[in-house]
């Protein structure tokens, strides 16, 4: 079980978490919804290490794989679509880069094209498929099918449903999406306003 116990987490004296409790389930989906500014992508980086609470507590994230897609797509530019998947890939994988790829929808010349020369939605699918295929333990899903045609989207969902492995975080604000992986949604609470000075 991977949880946080009364986390709150501080932005320039605005409390964008507050006491919260969450619990993700061991090889589950969980689907993290709420407005924007409610906290959703700074639960990702705290559970990611990327960020350390200011209050109460990450706990099970010790020594687990992780893994994310961020809002930015974060790929080495210079290398091709293939060799971004091949970083990622655990020791005696029996499933290879173009495999991956191929699952997403990304095929042919678009293999071997190198990142900085794709279009943004295949770049996100190079993103999306580096990250499931790094075999992680904890998966951080932050908006990731964000500028995906409906075709395109419907793949890419169904490929991450069907190989991501370990406990996923999808972060979202598309009910559709939690519902796609059979994900009950958990809700933040909208941001509060900073107390008053003075």
């Amino acid at each position: 079980m991977i949880s946080l116990r009364s986390v709150t987490k501080r932005f320039d004296g605005r409390a964008v978490l507050d006491g919260l409790d969450l619990d993700l389930a061991a090889g589950a989906v969980t689907a993290l919804m709420g407005s924007n500014g409610s906290g959703k992508t700074t639960v990702g980086r705290l559970l990611l290490g990327l960020l350390a609470p200011d209050g109460g507590a990450v706990h099970g994230i010790a020594g687990r794989r992780r893994a994310a897609v961020f809002q930015e797509d974060h790929l080495c530019e210079h290398l091709t679509a293939a060799d971004n998947v091949r970083l990622v890939l655990p020791r005696g994988s029996r499933v290879d880069a173009p495999d991956h790829l191929r699952r997403v929808g990304l095929v042919g010349d678009s293999l071997r094209t190198p990142a900085r020369d794709l279009s943004g939605g295949q770049r996100r699918r190079v993103a999306i498929a580096r990250a499931v295929a790094a075999d992680a333990d904890l998966l951080i899903l932050d908006e990731p099918f964000t500028g995906l045609d409906v075709e395109a989207k419907g793949q890419v969902m169904d490929y991450v449903r069907t190989c991501a492995r370990g406990t996923t975080l999808l972060i979202t604000h598309d009910s559709a999406e939690a519902t796609w992986f059979g994900a009950d949604p958990f809700r933040l609470p909208p941001p509060r306003e900073p107390a008053p000075h003075g």
